[in-house]
């Protein structure tokens, strides 16, 4: 019985994220940050041994500005992704990130895609997880994988295919 508390798996991954939450937006709908926990550990990949990682939910004026700033685009969008080092690993160092949501764009995503908002900020978590690792969607083979990972991950998750619709 010792030995398998010990060896608990999910002991372990809970050891390998270190993840700091912060809501600066007006919205009360919320996940608890303990499920934004959950869905950045299930998107950590295997060659990932330790990450410290900061989510930080804003309003639009934020998100805006926040994205305009780093991406040029003079609008909110749901999620952008910080990687230190562009997902590159640096020998000896956890995998550093920040991932900004924008609270008014993930509830109105939800509600014209017909998705929960629950379901919908664990595929944004996991999305923003997977830019923090490197991948991308840039390419359509790039987008392909990504995708297909996303959908794994969700499906461990207990969330339906967030891409189920293009499929069709």
């Amino acid at each position: 019985m010792k030995i398998a508390k010990r060896n608990n798996p999910l002991r372990r991954l809970a050891g390998r994220l270190s993840l700091a939450f912060e809501n600066r937006s007006a919205s009360a709908n919320l996940p608890p940050a303990e499920a934004f926990a959950r869905w950045a550990r299930a998107a950590l990949q295997p060659d990932v041994a330790r990450a410290q990682v900061s989510l930080l939910v804003v309003d639009a004026d934020e998100g805006r500005a926040l994205n305009h700033d780093y991406r040029g685009k003079d609008y909110p969008t749901n999620v952008l992704s910080f990687a230190l080092n562009e997902g590159e690993p640096v020998p000896g160092l956890p995998l550093f990130g920040d991932l900004v949501f924008c609270a008014p764009v993930v509830e109105e995503e939800a509600r014209t895609q017909g998705k929960t908002l629950e379901a919908h900020y664990a595929h944004l978590t996991v999305h923003g997880l997977l830019h923090l690792q490197g991948f991308d969607h840039e390419g359509d083979d790039e987008a392909e994988v990504m995708e297909k990972l996303e959908s794994v991950i969700l499906a461990k998750l207990g969330y339906a295919n967030p891409y189920a619709e293009e499929l069709v």
